[in-house]
């Protein structure tokens, strides 16, 4: 009898730790999923810049691909990052420059992260949500509530 429920009880915790071990991964991959569901490439609200929101490590980005304004008058030339507030950065090209930095999947918003406006060439504290098919960039200084929202679209 002793030895029956010894067996048991080792036949439980074999099979407890089977269960854990299986469902590891699978709650790890359901994270992940949730927070990379905002990569790809997004159309901003003025449909005048394309975005690709990329993912390195734990933290997202997102870099300027496109701009119906990027190109010089002779349209040859990309446009340089004039207005940034850092003079080292201002001999940059545009195309291909970082905007969205840093950000954190936290709670079902995309948080603690940067927004780098090159038309004003100021950075914003900066927070995302995905709301139905568009994207919320919410960017502020000091805290949301005086932000300022736009709604990026995804470009299939």
């Amino acid at each position: 009898m002793l030895i029956e429920r010894q067996f048991s009880y080792y036949l439980m915790q074999k099979l407890f730790l089977s269960i854990i071990l299986f469902l590891s991964p699978l709650i790890i991959f359901a994270q992940d999923t949730k927070g990379d569901q905002i990569l790809g490439q997004w159309l901003n609200e003025e449909k005048d810049e394309k975005i690709e929101l990329y993912k390195t490590g734990d933290r997202y980005f997102g870099k300027l691909i496109w701009s119906a304004k990027l190109m010089s008058s002779d349209g040859e030339i990309s446009k340089k990052d004039n207005n940034n507030a850092d003079p080292k950065l201002r001999s940059r090209e545009l195309i291909d420059a970082t905007i969205l930095n840093n950000f954190a999947f936290l709670n079902g918003i995309w948080d603690q992260g940067t927004f780098y406006d090159s038309k004003s060439g100021k950075t914003y504290s900066c927070i995302i949500r995905k709301k139905s098919k568009k994207l919320e960039i919410r960017s502020f200084v000091g805290i949301p509530l005086f932000g300022k929202s736009t709604y990026w679209e995804r470009l299939e």
